[in-house]
C-alpha cells in the first residue's frame, strides 16, 4: 500500500514538474526508479529498504523548498507516509524537519498532514530525535499553534501536548534501562546539579521551557517566541497528570516544581487573575497536593494556607467555590488527609493545616444563616419565585425520588436551603476549561461543597479504621474459659458472649500492626478536628437541606462518631452522640411535649400507650394510626418528623456498632430513645398527626408536611434499629452488659443503683455525672413541668429493662446474680414495684416486667441438667418471695390508693407464680415450700387462725384470691407427685384456708374437689395404705399431724387421710349452701373411693357414726325449716332441701355399691330398719325433691339386692316386708303450690313407680291378689296425680311415668285368680282417662292429656282380653263390659274429641280394638251360659259401639282430617261388626230396646238430606203416625250429608234386616225392630218429592235427591220383607210386599207429581204393579 501511494505521488510530482523544475523532475524520476527496483512486496521490507536509500527523499525535500503549493502538498503526503511506515532515512531527519518547518506556511491540508506526521515521527524515531531535533519538532507545533485557523490551532495544541507527554514517556522508558544509557548533561537541583541522560535532559529542558513560556519568559530550549498562558498551564497539567511519578524520582523535575511551578501558583492565586487561568492553576495545585506533597512540604503548606485564606467571605464566590472544589477532592482522599496531618498538624512547630481547613468549614457554615435556612429544626428547602416548583419538590421528597441535578442559572432563586436542584452545578468550576468568564455560581453551592468535604473526610476515616477493628477469627476457637469458676454455672450449651458481634478491637492497641502509625494519625485527626467537624455538622443539622444532603450529612456524622468510638475517644464520641441525640429530639419539641403531656389526673398510660413498648415493635405504625383516629386536642403540639427519626436511627445504629465499648455513653443513646418515646407519646395523645408550631410561614408548613411523608416507613426503620440495639446486648461481655443495665436504671430516674440481692460483689456503677451526661437537664425539665411525662419516661425505662433482660435471659441465669446483672435488675424492679411514692402505672409495669423476666428465665432453664436448673429455679422463686416481702411488712405505711396498687402488684406476682408452674412445674425439685408461702401470702395470719381453730380464713383482698388459687389448682391438678412429703400437711391447711374464705364461693367449691384429688392421690401412691377402726376412731389433731409427718408411709398416709376428712368435715357445717353440698358430696365420694378397703365392721361403724348421723342432722334442719313459726327464709329452706337430696343421693350410691359388704354383717337388719325409718321420716315432710330422692334411693338399693347373678340373699323376708310396707303405705301425694304453674311431679312419681319393679321382683314368688290390687290402686293414683309435662304433651308419646306404669302392669303375674279381671278393669280406666271432661279449676287444667296412654292401654287391653277371653271371671266381674264401654267413649266422641293427633286417631284405635275384642268374646258369651244381666250389659256396649261407628258429627271434624277416608274406615268396620252381631243381636235374652236403639241409629244415619223437624214424629207419637201427613213444599234444597256413602250403607242395613232370611226368631226380632224405620225412611223421601216437585216446574230435581229417590224406589221394589216384621194392612193379605202396602198412598200421589219424570214414573209404576200383583190385578 505504501509503495503504491509513493509511486502514484511521485508520478504526479514528475508530471507537474516537467516544464519548470528539471532538477526536481530528475530527482523524482530517480526515486521512482528506485522504488520500482525494489523486489520485496511486504510493507515492512519496503520500509526497511527505503530507509537505507538516503537519496529517495531528495525530490521530496526539493519540492518543499520550492514553496510551490502543489509540489509541497505532494511532498508532505509522501513524507508523512514514510514517517508512519518508518521508511525515512535517519540521516536526513534534520532536513525532513526543516522541510516540515518550511511547509508550515502552506495550506490547511498540508499543515494538518504535518501535525499528523509529528507524533509518528517522535514515536518511530525516538532515539534519533534528541536535543535540537526534538526542539525543532516541538517548534513546528508551536508555529502551527499560533495559526489563526481554529482547526490548525487546536490540532497543533493537541499535537504539542501529545509530543510533550511522549517526551516524558521516553524518560520512563529510559529509567528502566538507566544503567545502559550514559549521561549527556546536567541540571540544577535544590543542593547543586545532577547528571542526566538524554531523555531526562530533554524532558527537563522541555518542562522548564513550558514553565518559562507560561510565565511569559523566553524559553531556553525551545525556539518558540510565545505561548498562551492557559495553554501552557494545560501542558503542565497534562505532564503532571500523566507522569507524576517522574517528578518524585527526578530531583531536577522536583526542583522545577519548587522553583517555578509552586511559586507561580501561589503568586497567581494571590492575584486577581481571570477565571480561565485561575481554574487551570487550581487544577495544577490539586494535582500537586495529591501526588507531590511529599516533595513540596513547605510550598504545600503555603498553598494550603492560601486555600484556607481564599475561603474568606471577601473572596469572589466563584473563586471560593473553586477552592472548595479543590478541597473536596483533597478530603475525598483519606491517604492525602492523613499525609497532610502527619506533615503539618502532627509536627511541632508546624502550622495546623488540617485543623485550620476544617475550622474554615465552621466559618463557612455560619457566615450566612439565611442562605442555608438555619432554624430550630431542619426543614425542606424552598424556592421563592415558583411555588409550584416547591410543591413538586416536596412531592418528590415525599415519594422518595432522588434530587434532580439542575442548572444554577434560572429564575428559581432559592430563599433558603441547600438542594440538589439549585445548590449544585452541572459542571464544576474546576472542570469548566472552555470558559473565560466565571460562571454564575449558586449562593448555596459553597455549602454543598462543604457538606461534600465532610462526607469525604468521614468516609475516608471510616474506610481505614473499620477494617482494623474486626478481630481475627480462627477456624476453631478454643473453649471460652469462664470468668470465674464460682460465678458461672456450667451449662452444656451456654451461648458465648463472643459470637456474632465481638467486641471491636481498638486499633490504638495494635502496636505491632504495620499500619499502627497511620492509626495514630487517624486518632490525632479525630482528636484535633472533632470540635470543628461537630460545630459544622451541628449547624447543618438544623439547616434547610433536601433529602439527599440531609441523609449524607447524617451518614457522615455517624461515620465520624463510629470512628471516634472505635478508637475509644470518649470525649468526641460522647459529644457527637449528644449532638445527634439533640437532633433526633430537639429541645424545643421536647419541652413543648413535656408541657403538653397529660396532667397527673389522667389515667395512667397502659403499655399500649407507649410508642416504644416492646423489642419487636418499638414504634408501631398501627398504633399511630389508631391514635390518629382520636379527636385532635391541640393541633399545635409539635412532634418528630422523618429527619428526627433519621437521626434517631443513626444514633441507634451507632449503639449497635459500638455497643460493648460505649460504657457511660449508653445513657446518651437510651436517654434519647426515651425522649423520643415521650415526644411521640405526647403528640399521639394531643393530635391526629405531628404538626409544626402555629404561626410559621405557609411554605414552612408545606415543607413540614413533606417532612412527614413516609413517616410510617421511617418509624419502622427506627423500630428495627432499636430492636437490633437491644438484641445486640446478648453478645456483650458481662461488664458491658452491666453498663447497659446501669444506664437503664439511671433512666428510671434514680442516681443510686440498687445493690444485688445475692451479694455485695456487684461491680461499681459509673458515676452519676458520667451517667447523666449532657442530656440530664432536659429530663429535669420534663420532670418539673409534667409529672405524667415522668411516668411515661419511667415506663419506657421499665420496658427496656424488661426487653434487655429477656434478650439476655440465658446470661442472667448462667452467671452468678452479682456478675450477670440479675441482682441489679431484679432489685431495681422490686424497688420500683413496691415503692409507695411511685405512680401506679410504673409500679404495675415494674411488677409485670419482673414476672415476665422470671418466667422467661424459668423457661430458658428447662434444658439445663437438674443440678444446674434447681438452684436457678430456687433463685427465681426467692426473687418472687422477695418481691412480696415489702408488701407484707407490718410497718408498711400506705393510703387507700397505694394499698389498691399494692394489691395489684401482689396479684401480678401471684399470676407470675402460676405461669412458672405452668411452664416449669414438672421440673421443680425444691422450692415447693416457697411456692406455698407465696400462695398463702393472700391470707392474713393464716397459720395462726388454723392454730386457734377459726372456722374461716381472712384474705388481704378479694382480688387476690383467684390469682393465688390458680397456682394451688395447678399444683393439685398436675404436680402432687412432685411434692415432698413435708409439703402435704401444708397443702391440707392451704386447702382448708381456701375452702373457708368467703370472698369467692366458686373457689371454695373448687377447693373442695381438691380434697378428693388429694385423697385419691394418697390412696394411689402406696399399696400398704389401709384403715382400721382404731385409726378411724382416731386421736386428736396434733397426734394425727405427728403421725402424718412420720416415716412409715402406710401410717403417714392414713393419718393424712384422716386429717383431710377432719378438715372437710369442718367445711360441711358451712352456712353456704353450695359449699355445704359440695363438701358432703366429696366426703361421700371419699368413702366410696375407700369402700373396697373397709371391712364390714368398719362399714357398719361408718353407717352409724357418719351416715345415719348425717341423716338425723338433715331431719332436724328440715323440722326447723318447716315449722310454721320458723324464721327460715324460703331460699334457705330450699337450700336445706337440696342438701338433703344430695345426702340421700350420696348415701344411696354408697349403700348400693357396697350392699354385699354391708349385708354380710350381722347388724345389717337393724341398719336397714333404721334407714327405712329415716326414709319414712323424710317422706312425712311431703317435699317433692326429698320424696323423689327417697324413692330413688330405695329403688337403687333394692335393685342391688337378691340378684340371681351372684346368688346372694341380701334381703331376708322381714327386710322385704319392711320395704313393701314403706312403699305401699306411702301414697304418692305431695303438697302442691297452687301458684306454681310449672309444678312437675313426674320425676317423683316415676321414682315411686320404679320402686314397684324392684319390690315386685322381691315379692313376686309370694304375690297375692291383695298385693296386686294395692299395686293397681297406687299406680292409678300415681297416674292421676301426675302433672302435665313441662315442655311436651303426652299426645303422641307416653310420658316416662306412663311408660313405667304400663310396663309394671305387663310384668304382673296373671296366673292368679282375680288378677286378670283386675288388670283389665284398671287398663279400662286408663283408656277412659283421656276422654273424661276437665274441670275448670287450674289444677285440673294442668293435668296430662292421657291420649298416648289411652291408645297404649287399648293395645294392652286387647292382649289381656284375648289372653283371658275364656275366663268367665273377666265377664262376671264386669271387666269386659268396662273395657267395651271405655272403647265406646272415643268412638262416640270421634270428631268431637278436641285433641288432634298426628298419628292414628283415638277413635280409630278404639274401633280396631273393639272389633278385635268382639271377635274374641262374642263366640264365648253366646255359649258360656253367662248371666242375663252380664250379657245384656255387654250387648248394650256393643250396640253403642256399632251406633258410634256409623255416626259422626262432621262439623267438628279437624281441618287436617279426611272425612272420606274416615267414612271408608267406618264402613269397613261397620260391615265387619254387622257380620259379628247378626243375627245374635236378635236373641231373646237381649231386650227389644237394645235392638230399637240399633235400628233407630241406622235410620238416622241413613238420612242423606236432613228433614224438617216437623217431618219426624215427636217422642210421644207412634213412629208412623205422621207418615201420610202432607207437608208444605220448599224450594230450598238441603245439602247432602258429607257421609252419604255411610247413609246408603245404613239404609241397606235396614233393608237387610227387614229382608226375609230363614224366618228364625232372631231374624224376626231384628226385622220387627227395623221395619218401622224402613217404612218411615221411605215415606220421608216420597213425601218430600210429592211436596217439592210441583214447585220446581220444569226444573230438574237436585241430583243427590234424585239419586236417593231412585235408589230407595229400586230397593222397595226389589225388597221381599219378613212376613212377621210388618203387620198386615186392614183388608189386605200379603207375604213379602207389606212395606209397599203401607206406602201405597204416598206412591199414588208421587205418580201424579212425577208426570214429567219418566224414570221416576216408571219405578213408581213398578211399585204399584207389585201392589197390584198382591191384589191379584
Amino acid at each position: 500500500m505504501t509503495a503504491q501511494i509513493l509511486s502514484s505521488e511521485l508520478g504526479n510530482l514528475i508530471q507537474e514538474s516537467k516544464r519548470k523544475h528539471t532538477d526536481l523532475r530528475n530527482a523524482a524520476e530517480k526515486s521512482l526508479d528506485e522504488l520500482k527496483a525494489l523486489r520485496s512486496t511486504s510493507e515492512a521490507q519496503i520500509a526497511a529498504d527505503l530507509s537505507q536509500r538516503p537519496n529517495f527523499v531528495t525530490p521530496l525535500l526539493i519540492a518543499c523548498g520550492t514553496k510551490n503549493v502543489k509540489f509541497t502538498g505532494i511532498a508532505i503526503v509522501c513524507l508523512q507516509r514514510l514517517v508512519v511506515s518508518s521508511a525515512l532515512p535517519r540521516s536526513r531527519l534534520r532536513e525532513v524537519l526543516e522541510a516540515f518547518r518550511e511547509a508550515t506556511s502552506a495550506g490547511l491540508d498540508v499543515q494538518l498532514k504535518i501535525l499528523q506526521a509529528l507524533p509518528s515521527l517522535l514515536h518511530n524515531y525516538a532515539d534519533d530525535l534528541k536535543g535540537e531535533l526534538l526542539a525543532a519538532a516541538l517548534n513546528i507545533c508551536t508555529i502551527l499553534q499560533a495559526s489563526k485557523n481554529g482547526i490548525v490551532n487546536n490540532t497543533a495544541a493537541a499535537t504539542l501536548q501529545q509530543l510533550v507527554v511522549s517526551v516524558f514517556d521516553k524518560v520512563v522508558t529510559e529509567d528502566k534501562i538507566a544503567l545502559e544509557v550514559p549521561t549527556v548533561g546536567e541540571a540544577p537541583v535544590e543542593n547543586g546539579t545532577v547528571q542526566l541522560r538524554a531523555a531526562a535532559l530533554d524532558a527537563y529542558r522541555v518542562f522548564n521551557d513550558l514553565c518559562l513560556l507560561t510565565e511569559s519568559q523566553k524559553p531556553r530550549f525551545l525556539k518558540s517566541t510565545g505561548m498562551p498562558q492557559t495553554f501552557g498551564l494545560e501542558l503542565i497539567e497534562s505532564v503532571l497528570t500523566n507522569h507524576s511519578d517522574i517528578f518524585l524520582s527526578h530531583p531536577e523535575q522536583a526542583n522545577i516544581l519548587r522553583t517555578r511551578v509552586m511559586p507561580f501558583i501561589i503568586s497567581s492565586l494571590s492575584q486577581r487573575l481571570n477565571f480561565a487561568v485561575t481554574v487551570r492553576i487550581g487544577r495544577i495545585l490539586y494535582i500537586l497536593l495529591r501526588r507531590h506533597l511529599d516533595i513540596l512540604a513547605s510550598e504545600g503548606e503555603m498553598a494550603l494556607g492560601l486555600l484556607t485564606h481564599m475561603l474568606d467571605h471577601d473572596t469572589a464566590l466563584w473563586k471560593r467555590s473553586l477552592c472548595m472544589e479543590v478541597l473536596r477532592g483533597i478530603f475525598a482522599e483519606a491517604v492525602l488527609i492523613r499525609r497532610i496531618f502527619a506533615m503539618y498538624d502532627a509536627q511541632e512547630g508546624k502550622k495546623a493545616i488540617l485543623r485550620d481547613l476544617v475550622a474554615a468549614f465552621v466559618r463557612i457554615s455560619t457566615e450566612k444563616p439565611a442562605i442555608i435556612g438555619l432554624g430550630h429544626q431542619s426543614t425542606i428547602p424552598t424556592a421563592s419565585s415558583d411555588r409550584s416548583a416547591g410543591a413538586d419538590e416536596a412531592m418528590l421528597e415525599a415519594s422518595g425520588v432522588p434530587g434532580i441535578i439542575s442548572s444554577s442559572v434560572g429564575s428559581n432563586e432559592p430563599v433558603a436551603g441547600i438542594s440538589t436542584q439549585w445548590s449544585t452545578m452541572r459542571v464544576p468550576c474546576i472542570d469548566q476549561l472552555d470558559k473565560t468568564d466565571p460562571p454564575s455560581v449558586p449562593e448555596s453551592y459553597i455549602y454543598s461543597l462543604t457538606l461534600a468535604c465532610i462526607s469525604g473526610f468521614s468516609e475516608g476515616l471510616a474506610k481505614f479504621i473499620l477494617p482494623l477493628t474486626v478481630p481475627d477469627r480462627p477456624r476453631k476457637k478454643p473453649a471460652r474459659q469462664p470468668e470465674a469458676d464460682s460465678n458461672v454455672r456450667e451449662t452444656p450449651e451456654r451461648r458465648s458472649s463472643n459470637k456474632k458481634n465481638p467486641i471491636p478491637v481498638n486499633p490504638l492497641v495494635l502496636e505491632d500492626h504495620p499500619l499502627y502509625d497511620e492509626v495514630k494519625i487517624c486518632a490525632g485527626i479525630v482528636d484535633q478536628c472533632w470540635p470543628a467537624i461537630l460545630a459544622t455538622c451541628s449547624t447543618f443539622l438544623y439547616a434547610a437541606l433536601d433529602s439527599d444532603y440531609y441523609h449524607g450529612l447524617v451518614r457522615s456524622f455517624q461515620k465520624f462518631t463510629h470512628v471516634a468510638g472505635l478508637l475509644r475517644l470518649a470525649t468526641p464520641r460522647d459529644a457527637f452522640l449528644t449532638t445527634l441525640g439533640k437532633a433526633a429530639v430537639p429541645s424545643s419539641i421536647l419541652s413543648t411535649s413535656a408541657g403538653a403531656a397529660p396532667t397527673p389526673s389522667t389515667p395512667p398510660p397502659t403499655e399500649t400507650s407507649s410508642m416504644f413498648n416492646n423489642a419487636k415493635g418499638l414504634l408501631s405504625v398501627e398504633s399511630l394510626t389508631d391514635r390518629g383516629r382520636q379527636p385532635s386536642i391541640d393541633v399545635g403540639v409539635p412532634s418528630l418528623n422523618t429527619r428526627n427519626l433519621l437521626c434517631l436511627r443513626a444514633l441507634l445504629n451507632l449503639g449497635i456498632a459500638l455497643g460493648p465499648t460505649l460504657g457511660s455513653a449508653w445513657g446518651i443513646i437510651l436517654g434519647t430513645l426515651q425522649e423520643a418515646d415521650l415526644v411521640l407519646f405526647s403528640s399521639a395523645k394531643s393530635a391526629r398527626t405531628p404538626t409544626t408550631p402555629k404561626g410559621e410561614h405557609a411554605s414552612v408548613n408545606d415543607g413540614s408536611s413533606a417532612l412527614l411523608a413516609n413517616f410510617g416507613t421511617e418509624i419502622k426503620a427506627v423500630e428495627t434499629a432499636a430492636a437490633r440495639l437491644l438484641e445486640s446486648t446478648i453478645e456483650f461481655p458481662n461488664e458491658s452488659f452491666l453498663e447497659v443495665v446501669t444506664a437503664l436504671c439511671t433512666l428510671f430516674g434514680r442516681d443510686d443503683i440498687p445493690k444485688a440481692l445475692s451479694g455485695p460483689t456487684s461491680p461499681p456503677s459509673p458515676s452519676a455525672d458520667a451517667r447523666r451526661l449532657s442530656h440530664t437537664h432536659r429530663r429535669i425539665q420534663s420532670i418539673n413541668t409534667a409529672p405524667a411525662t415522668q411516668n411515661q419516661e419511667d415506663l419506657f425505662a421499665l420496658a427496656k429493662l424488661g426487653e434487655v433482660g429477656t434478650i439476655n435471659i440465658e446470661r442472667l441465669m448462667t452467671y452468678a446474680p452479682e456478675i450477670s446483672g440479675w441482682g441489679v435488675l431484679s432489685s431495681e424492679l422490686i424497688q420500683a414495684a413496691c415503692a409507695t411514692d411511685r405512680p401506679p402505672s410504673v409500679r404495675l409495669r415494674a411488677a409485670e416486667t419482673l414476672v415476665h423476666l422470671i418466667l422467661e428465665a424459668a423457661t430458658a432453664t428447662l434444658s439445663f441438667p437438674d443440678d444446674i436448673r434447681t438452684p436457678v429455679q430456687l433463685q427465681l422463686l426467692e426473687t418472687l418471695r422477695a418481691a412480696l416481702q415489702p408488701l407484707e411488712s407490718i410497718d408498711r405505711q400506705s393510703s387507700v390508693a397505694t394499698h389498691s396498687i399494692d394489691i395489684d402488684v401482689h396479684k401480678i406476682i401471684l399470676e407470675g407464680l402460676k405461669s412458672i408452674l405452668e411452664q416449669c412445674g414438672e421440673t421443680f425439685i425444691s422450692g415447693w415450700d416457697i411456692a406455698f408461702e407465696i400462695i398463702g401470702s393472700v391470707f392474713v395470719d393464716g397459720h395462726e387462725n388454723q392454730a386457734r381453730g377459726l372456722k374461716s380464713s381472712t384474705t388481704r383482698s378479694s382480688r387476690l384470691i383467684r390469682s393465688s388459687f390458680s397456682s394451688l389448682q395447678l399444683i393439685c391438678s398436675d404436680f402432687l407427685s412432685s411434692l415432698p412429703n413435708s409439703c402435704f400437711i401444708i397443702l391440707v391447711d392451704t386447702l382448708y384456708n381456701f375452702c373457708t374464705q368467703d370472698d369467692d364461693l366458686n373457689i371454695s367449691l373448687t377447693t373442695v374437689t381438691f380434697f378428693w384429688v388429694l385423697s385419691d392421690f394418697i390412696s394411689g401412691r402406696t399399696s400398704a395404705f389401709s384403715l382400721n377402726p382404731d385409726l378411724i376412731q382416731g386421736s386428736d389433731e396434733q397426734r394425727l399431724v405427728e403421725m402424718a409427718s412420720g416415716t412409715d408411709i402406710g401410717v403417714s398416709d392414713a393419718a393424712l387421710w384422716m386429717l383431710l376428712l377432719l378438715r372437710l368435715t369442718a367445711v360441711t357445717t358451712d352456712d353456704r349452701l353450695e359449699l355445704r353440698n359440695s363438701a358432703i358430696q366429696t366426703l361421700l365420694r371419699i368413702f366410696d373411693a375407700y369402700g373396697d378397703q373397709l371391712s364390714p365392721e368398719a362399714w357398719s361403724m361408718c353407717l352409724q357414726s357418719v351416715i345415719f348421723k348425717l341423716l338425723s342432722s338433715m331431719e332436724e334442719q328440715l323440722k326447723i325449716a318447716n315449722k310454721s313459726e320458723s324464721s327460715v327464709s324460703d331460699k334457705e329452706r330450699t337450700g336445706w332441701n337440696e342438701t338433703t337430696v344430695i345426702v340421700l343421693s350420696g348415701i344411696t350410691n354408697l349403700l348400693a355399691d357396697y350392699l354385699d359388704t354391708l349385708s354380710s354383717h350381722h347388724t345389717f337388719g337393724a341398719s336397714w330398719d333404721t334407714l327405712l325409718g329415716h326414709y319414712k321420716t323424710l317422706l312425712e315432710f311431703q317435699v317433692l325433691d326429698i320424696n323423689t330422692a327417697v324413692f330413688n334411693s330405695l329403688q337403687r338399693i333394692l335393685a342391688r339386692g337378691n340378684l340371681a347373678t351372684n346368688g346372694n340373699t341380701n334381703f331376708d323376708r322381714p327386710a322385704i316386708d319392711l320395704g313393701w310396707e314403706l312403699w305401699s303405705h306411702s301414697l304418692p301425694v305431695v303438697k302442691r303450690d297452687v301458684s306454681d304453674k310449672r309444678f312437675d311431679n313426674q320425676k317423683y312419681l316415676l321414682a315411686y313407680v320404679s320402686v314397684l319393679q324392684e319390690i315386685y321382683r322381691l315379692v313376686q314368688a309370694d304375690l297375692t291378689v291383695d298385693h296386686v290390687q294395692r299395686m293397681l290402686i297406687l299406680l292409678r293414683e300415681a297416674i292421676q296425680q301426675a302433672s302435665a309435662a313441662t315442655y311436651s304433651a303426652d299426645i303422641e308419646y307416653l310420658t316416662p311415668l306412663q311408660t313405667q306404669v304400663l310396663e309394671s302392669l305387663k310384668a304382673i303375674r296373671t296366673d292368679i285368680d282375680g288378677v286378670p279381671a283386675a288388670l283389665i278393669g284398671q287398663v279400662s280406666d286408663f283408656v277412659g282417662l283421656a276422654f273424661e271432661p276437665k274441670d275448670a279449676s287450674s289444677l285440673e287444667s294442668q293435668r296430662p292429656t292421657y291420649v298416648a296412654l289411652s291408645k297404649a292401654s287399648m293395645t294392652l287391653m286387647d292382649s289381656l282380653v284375648l289372653a283371658h277371653s275364656s275366663d268367665c271371671g273377666v265377664y262376671l266381674s264386669g271387666a269386659v263390659t268396662s273395657s267395651l264401654n271405655a272403647l265406646a267413649r272415643p268412638i262416640v266422641l270421634k270428631y268431637s274429641f278436641p285433641t288432634v293427633t298426628k298419628s292414628i286417631s283415638p277413635w280409630r284405635r278404639a274401633t280396631t280394638s273393639a272389633l278385635t275384642i268382639l271377635k274374641a268374646i262374642l263366640p264365648v258369651i253366646t255359649k258360656a251360659g253367662l248371666k242375663d244381666d252380664v250379657i245384656r250389659s255387654i250387648w248394650g256396649s256393643i250396640v253403642t259401639i256399632a251406633n258410634a261407628i256409623t255416626t259422626a258429627n262432621c262439623e267438628d271434624a279437624p281441618q287436617t282430617g279426611n272425612i272420606k277416608d274416615d267414612q271408608e274406615f267406618d264402613i269397613t268396620s261397620f260391615l265387619t261388626l254387622r257380620t259379628l252381631i247378626n243375627p245374635a243381636l236378635g236373641s231373646q235374652t237381649i231386650p227389644d230396646k237394645t235392638r230399637r236403639t240399633y235400628t233407630e241409629s241406622l235410620f238416622h244415619t241413613s238420612l242423606i238430606h236432613a228433614p224438617l223437624p216437623n217431618e219426624l214424629p215427636s217422642a210421644n207419637q207412634e213412629l208412623l203416625a205422621t207418615l201420610y201427613q202432607h207437608r208444605k213444599g220448599r224450594t230450598i234444597d238441603p245439602p247432602p250429608s258429607p257421609r252419604s256413602k255411610m247413609s246408603y250403607i245404613c239404609f241397606d242395613e235396614l233393608v237387610s234386616l227387614v229382608t226375609l232370611h230363614d224366618n228364625s226368631p232372631p231374624r224376626v226380632k231384628l226385622a220387627q225392630a227395623a221395619a218401622p224405620y224402613l217404612i218411615l225412611r221411605s215415606g220421608l223421601i216420597l213425601r218430600a218429592y210429592i211436596a217439592d216437585q210441583p214447585l220446581r216446574g220444569r226444573m230438574p230435581q237436585p241430583l243427590s235427591q234424585r239419586k236417593e229417590l231412585l235408589y230407595i224406589l229400586k230397593a222397595l221394589v226389589e225388597l221381599r220383607c219378613e212376613p212377621d216384621a210388618i203387620p198386615d194392612a186392614p183388608g189386605v193379605e200379603s207375604e213379602g210386599k207389606k212395606h209397599l202396602h203401607r206406602l201405597y198412598p204416598l206412591l199414588a200421589k208421587a205418580v201424579r207429581a212425577a208426570a214429567m219424570d219418566q224414570e221416576v214414573l216408571e219405578l213408581l209404576g213398578k211399585a204399584l204393579d207389585e201392589v197390584g200383583m198382591e191384589f191379584g190385578v
